[in-house]
C-alpha cells in the first residue's frame, strides 16, 4: 500500500542496526563486559557491542514506556476520582524459537532495566515452569510435542499473568529444571511487587482461543504492555539448535543427573543426526505451526544475522 508520495506505507518502522544503535550514543551500559558474559546463553554471539548497540537503545525505550504508563494510570486514577492505588506491573512479553536466543535477550533486558533508577524491581519468568510435568505429558500422549501449546498448563499461566495484573502482593510460579528435563516439584519462584515482569516463552503471543460455543478467551497477550518476537530465518535456527546440541553434548549432557545424559557418548555425527531430528520432528514443526505466525503480533521484532547478531530493528508504530 502507497502512502501517496510513492513509498509503501506500514504499521511499522524498520530500523536498520545502525540507526538504532546511535539512539544509544549518549547513554552510558550499565552492563560491564563480564556481567554480559554472566547472561549470555550457551551458544549465542553477545557481546558488549550488542549489549551497547541493540539492547541499550531497547531498554531506554521500554523504560519511556514504563514512564507513560504510569502517567495514563495516574490520569485515569484522577479522571475516575479515586484514590491512585500502586500501578500493576508492567509485563513484557517475549517469544521466538527455540536456540534463537530468547533466553539470553530476556536476561540482557533483566538486568538492563534493573539499573534504570524508576524501576529498580524487575522479575524474569520463563513459560517452562508451566509446562505440565513429564508424567502427565506421558499420559496425554504428549511428550514428544513439548514446547507445542498444548503442552502448557494454560489455565495456571493465565491465573498467573491474571494475577500479576491484578495487582497481587506476591505471585507464584513453577520452576522448571533444564538439567532433569522437568518442572520441579513443590519448587516455586515468588514475585514481591515487581515494577516490570518479563515473561519468555515460545508461546507467549498466542491469539486467544475461540471456545466450541463460538466465544473467544482471553490470550496472555491481552495483558502484556510491550511485546517482543526475536527472529532469524529458519535455516540459521536450525543450525543454531545443532551447534548448541553439540556443545551440551560435552557439557551438560555430561552430568548424570541430566535428562540427556544418553546423548553424552554419541559420536559427532550421530549427534548430529539427532539433533536434526529432533528438530526437524519437534522443535521446527512447532516453529513454522505456532510461533512463527505469532511474530506479526509483537510490538518490536529483533531480526538477527546468521552470526546472532540483530540486524535491523522493527518496531509498530503508535
Amino acid at each position: 500500500m502507497s502512502n501517496g508520495n510513492g513509498e509503501e506505507s506500514s504499521p511499522y518502522l524498520e530500523l536498520e542496526r545502525a540507526t538504532w544503535a546511535a539512539l544509544a550514543s549518549e547513554t552510558e551500559s550499565p552492563l560491564s563486559p563480564d556481567e554480559v558474559e554472566e547472561v549470555r546463553g550457551l551458544g549465542d554471539q553477545l557481546d558488549i557491542n550488542e549489549v551497547i548497540e541493540v539492547y541499550l537503545p531497547l531498554s531506554r525505550l521500554l523504560s519511556l514506556r514504563v514512564a507513560a504508563a504510569a502517567r495514563l494510570h495516574r490520569d485515569q486514577e484522577e479522571f475516575l476520582h479515586r484514590t491512585t492505588p500502586p500501578r500493576t506491573p508492567f509485563v513484557i512479553g517475549l517469544a521466538g524459537s527455540v536456540a534463537v536466543g530468547k533466553s539470553t535477550a530476556a536476561r540482557v533486558l533483566q538486568h538492563m532495566l534493573a539499573r534504570w533508577p524508576e524501576h529498580p524491581n524487575v522479575d524474569l519468568v520463563t513459560t517452562d515452569g508451566f509446562l505440565y510435568p513429564n508424567a502427565e505429558l506421558v499420559r496425554r500422549g504428549l511428550l514428544e510435542r513439548k514446547g507445542f501449546p498444548e503442552s502448557y498448563d494454560r489455565r495456571a499461566l493465565m491465573k498467573f499473568v491474571v494475577d500479576i495484573k491484578s495487582g497481587k502482593d506476591e505471585v507464584e510460579a513453577p520452576v522448571y529444571s533444564h538439567l532433569i528435563y522437568d518442572v520441579v516439584p513443590d519448587e516455586k519462584v515468588v514475585l514481591k511487587s515487581p515494577d516490570i515482569v518479563i515473561i519468555e516463552g515460545l508461546n507467549v503471543l498466542q491469539p486467544a482461543r475461540v471456545r466450541p460455543d463460538g466465544r473467544t478467551s482471553l490470550g496472555l497477550s491481552d495483558f502484556f504492555d510491550f511485546t517482543i518476537f526475536v527472529d532469524a530465518a529458519v535455516n540459521h535456527v536450525r543450525e543454531w539448535y545443532v551447534d548448541r546440541f553439540l556443545k551440551l553434548r560435552e557439557t551438560a549432557f555430561r552430568d548424570p543427573e541430566s535428562y540427556f545424559a544418553k546423548y553424552a557418548e554419541l559420536t559427532h555425527d550421530t549427534a548430529v543426526d539427532e539433533a536434526r531430528r529432533i528438530w526437524d520432528t519437534i522443535n521446527g514443526p512447532n516453529l513454522t505451526e505456532n510461533v512463527l505466525p505469532t511474530r506479526s503480533r509483537a510490538t518490536l521484532v529483533l531480526r538477527k544475522d546468521a552470526d546472532h547478531s540483530v540486524r535491523y530493528v522493527r518496531l509498530r508504530k503508535l
